[in-house]
């Protein structure tokens, strides 16, 4: 026989999915209009993040650490490079990797960046505590299930 409590793992309130999603979703939202100022999306805007602190990675490096596979990764930096940002070069020890390098303007982009952690933590109106709480579970989450 069929009970609603067969199903009461359905429930929308009852995943831990949804509020993740939500979330995210969230605070790629509180995002946007900070790097609307740069002209960076969200996903551009990461790939800056990653160069900005290891200039001259691969595409896969940069791809690992942000966790995204070429295809989606590809369109990312050709549009990084028709900004100028950024230019993609074959590495000169294996012709096989294409190496990241930031331009003078994808790195002048950090000094006018260095204020957005602030302000979406500002705009996220959550202790600091909190939001280190969150991200050191979002943290191990995502080191038990490496290859996303």
């Amino acid at each position: 026989m069929e009970t609603t409590e067969n199903y009461e793992q359905l429930k929308l309130e009852n995943q831990i999915c949804f509020p993740l999603y939500a979330a995210s979703r969230l605070v790629t939202r509180l995002y946007q209009p900070l790097l609307d100022e740069l002209g960076l999306t969200y996903p551009q805007y990461l790939v800056l993040l990653v160069l900005w602190e290891h200039n001259g990675l691969t595409v896969n490096q940069v791809g690992d650490r942000l966790h995204l596979h070429s295809n989606t990764l590809t369109p990312l930096l050709k549009r990084l490079e028709q900004q100028g940002l950024l230019q993609r070069r074959r590495s000169t020890t294996d012709e096989r990797l294409v190496q990241l390098m930031l331009t003078p303007e994808g790195n002048s982009l950090k000094k006018k960046a260095a204020c957005i952690p602030s302000q979406l933590a500002a705009a996220a109106d959550l202790p600091p505590d909190k939001a280190l709480a969150l991200k050191a579970l979002l943290e191990e989450l995502l080191q038990k299930h490496p290859s996303w």
